[in-house]
């Protein structure tokens, strides 16, 4: 689906609303369905190399100025007071679609897949995004499991033979005194 150049604008409150592990969250205290949303994400996108912008409406904020900060390299935006999250997203479309990138917009509402692919973006719906997650999630405990348990990275693994055997001497106080203060 996907491709590593590829950006994704998520529509945060609407895919918390869809995906009911969110949803569940969401009824007990919002700010956990938000922050398990963008663990999910920041995970996707360490893994897809896929860029991905989460936005979060603050329409009712009074006062809200917005707010764009970076979530474990995941970029999160609250948008400002009386800017919705659709309009901040059409917004942000325009941004990348003339960067000559492939934009796509995670979202269920279909006013808004009908707005943002008449700008130029591909839409993913709740349901595809939610499937793409889970495939990553698989993907990524597949190549834990496949990787040797044993793999270390050593010095000696790198090191040439004669500086091992110097290294080895000096280790056994049988080679080169080094150098310090007062000796000359």
């Amino acid at each position: 689906m996907l491709q590593r150049e590829d950006v994704l604008l998520v529509d945060g409150y609407n895919i918390i609303g869809a995906w009911p592990e969110l949803a569940t969250l969401k009824y007990e205290k919002l700010e956990n369905a938000r922050d398990r949303l963008l663990e999910l994400m920041a995970d996707y996108q360490g893994f897809s190399g896929v860029t991905v912008i989460v936005v979060f409406d603050a329409y009712h904020v009074s006062g809200g100025t917005g707010s764009d900060f970076r979530h474990r390299k995941l970029r999160v935006v609250f948008t400002r007071e009386r800017e919705t999250a659709d309009e901040c997203i059409e917004r942000l479309v325009g941004d990348w679609i003339s960067v000559k990138r492939n934009v796509y917009v995670a979202t269920s509402d279909l006013t808004e897949q009908h707005v943002a692919f008449g700008r130029g973006a591909l839409r993913v719906t709740a349901r595809e995004l939610k499937l793409a997650v889970e495939q990553s999630r698989s993907d990524i405990q597949t190549t834990i499991r496949r990787e040797p348990a044993t793999k270390r990275n050593t010095l000696d693994s790198v090191l040439n033979d004669d500086i091992w055997r110097r290294l080895e001497l000096m280790r056994r106080g049988q080679g080169e005194k080094p150098k310090g203060d007062g000796d000359n």
